[in-house]
């Protein structure tokens, strides 16, 4: 079968196409055939950065963590699957689990779900990475129906999922970004737009909660942005975060007692712990999706297995709307 690897790694890195062994189903496995995948932050760090970091897989690498298609073959002990049917998930293209940019993958199928019968293929692709990220920050940050949530980059990947997901809570949902563009997405999901270039956080906060802050906090911006989270934040609010690293003064998280929660979804990949939670969670989505209160934001872009270059290229470059698949 034909897969597109990384020989090296660096950010002059190029995918080249190769020849490799078609994958046998395992013992709770599946092999799917990929129909599509999607471009992930993470998956442009593994290019660039490699080694540096610790879960990159040895060259030559195949990534691509997010996957849509058809189940090829089943493996033994799995159940709920059969030759045909449509799923998705996040399940590979890093450590040792070869990923999607190929004809086939082989996956646990813990990490697998049956793909939202309402969404398309190229759809379904964007969602998982995504999706279990932002339903985890959520449900850790304990999200109560009529909260005030404001969620961080709330056009971006992560954002406008947890935006959807929180309205989908019951939440009264704030959004910052910076576009009008942007602020078009966040209000056809129901929330509230604010342009963090215009109004400063003291702005945004007296505006919509009369100086008390927000008392859920989804920061999918994270790094310096933190800062703007605990000042946004209420007296005991919840902050969830998917970026981190960095050192940071807690001085105001401790006057407010704010709890920080931090959400690192590959886990379950990286140390197989808790697997199947993250099929559970991609059945909710695909639920979800399927009511109507789920559609993830796509870049008008058309991208292939053979343009992968570019996808990865126009994500690096900020100026993607929406999430980039690759489609086989």
């Amino acid at each position: 079968m034909e897969a597109f690897v990384l020989k090296r790694y660096g950010e002059s890195a190029k995918f080249e196409s190769m020849s490799i062994p078609e994958p046998v189903a395992g013992s709770g496995e599946l092999v799917i055939r990929v129909a599509a995948t999607s471009v992930n932050t993470v998956d442009t760090m593994i290019r660039s950065m490699g080694t540096a970091l610790p879960f990159a897989p040895e060259v030559p690498a195949i990534l691509g963590m997010d996957v849509a298609g058809v189940v090829e073959a089943v493996g033994g002990n799995v159940e709920g699957f059969a030759v045909g049917d449509e799923v998705y998930g996040c399940a590979g293209g890093l450590a040792d689990l070869n990923g999607a940019l190929a004809d086939l993958m082989v996956a646990d199928h813990r990490l697998i779900a049956h793909k939202p019968r309402t969404l398309s293929m190229r759809e379904s692709a964007a969602l998982p990475l995504v999706g279990i990220t932002a339903h985890e920050g959520l449900v850790r940050a304990a999200v109560v129906p009529g909260e005030k949530v404001l969620v961080h980059g709330g056009a971006g990947g992560v954002g406008h999922v947890a935006v959807q997901l929180a309205k989908h809570q019951g939440a009264d949902v704030y959004a910052t970004c910076s576009q009008d563009s942007q602020a078009e997405a966040i209000r056809g999901y129901g929330a509230t737009p604010i342009n963090y270039l215009q109004d400063s956080v003291a702005d945004y906060v007296s505006k919509h909660t009369k100086g008390a802050g927000f008392p859920v906090i989804y920061d999918s911006v994270g790094g310096p942005n933190m800062a703007n989270s605990f000042a946004a934040a209420s007296l005991n609010g919840r902050i969830a975060t998917t970026v981190s690293l960095l050192e940071l003064d807690l001085s105001e998280a401790h006057f407010k007692g704010l709890s920080i929660h931090i959400v690192f979804m590959l886990i379950p990949m990286l140390h197989n712990q808790g697997r199947s939670g993250h099929g559970q969670i991609l059945k909710e989505l695909a639920e979800i999706a399927d009511q109507g209160a789920l559609k993830p934001l796509l870049d008008p872009g058309r991208f292939f297995m053979s343009d992968v270059a570019a996808a990865y290229d126009l994500l690096i470059s900020g100026k993607a709307v929406g999430k980039i698949v690759i489609e086989r």
